[in-house]
């Protein structure tokens, strides 16, 4: 795989998105990240196009992020090779005894269009969220 200079800016945007608390800046970080017809498949589901994003992030971000619980942090290990990237993400705790460990993490693959705007996006649950 080649290094991810050329994948950087959807990598930043890609792990920002899913911390951006006003949903008129988040409804307009997803349009900038994903495609028109993007899709993500997550455990089974699927997202297709900016309004099912659009609700999936604000979602994620609600039930996640919003509350302090938890940062959304991880592309260390990003690689990329011509229009794909793989890289990590991770819901790391941000409050009490455990705060800095894992709580949560996948594996990301994302399909991007000619514009580097992601056209399909897989997370593949690594370490599942304890309940």
């Amino acid at each position: 795989m080649t290094n991810t200079t050329g994948n950087q800016t959807t990598i930043d945007r890609y792990l920002a998105v899913w911390s951006i608390a006003d949903p008129a800046d988040r409804a307009k970080a997803v349009a900038q990240l994903w495609s028109d017809h993007g899709i993500e498949y997550v455990e089974g589901t699927q997202f297709i196009g900016h309004a099912a994003l659009v609700e999936r992030v604000a979602e994620a971000y609600e039930a996640f992020v919003a509350s302090g619980t938890y940062t959304l942090a991880g592309g260390e290990d990003a690689a990329t090779h011509g229009d794909i990237v793989v890289l990590t993400i991770r819901l790391d705790h941000a409050q009490g005894e455990e705060i800095g460990e894992t709580a949560w993490s996948a594996r990301v693959f994302l399909k991007l269009d000619a514009e580097g705007r992601v056209q399909e996006d897989y997370q593949l649950t690594v370490k599942p969220l304890a309940v």
